[in-house]
């Protein structure tokens, strides 16, 4: 196993996260930031309504893009185990 393939390899894991994770974090911080706006405008400061729409919006996104999700994890996987024979 040379440096090169080590360094692709990480750099490829690197990429994939972000794919996956990337619409997850971004609806958060949208729904967050439209959140904060109503909370500071209408001056209330209650806990779970920060909380609760996130949770709700990441979880749809979830399920809307988890076919998609698994299909890039899927893949990378498949591409690992087909490197397996090459490194003996």
């Amino acid at each position: 196993m040379t440096e090169e393939l080590i360094i692709k390899l990480i750099i490829d894991s690197l990429a994939m996260i972000l794919k996956i994770t990337l619409p997850i974090l971004i609806v958060g911080l949208i729904v967050g930031l439209i959140v904060g706006i109503f909370q500071a405008t209408t001056q209330i400061q209650e806990m779970t309504l920060s909380f609760i729409p996130k949770i709700i919006a990441i979880f749809l996104v979830i399920f809307i893009m988890g076919q998609w999700m698994l299909t890039i994890l899927v893949e990378f996987v498949r591409e690992l185990l087909n490197l397996i024979p090459t490194l003996g």
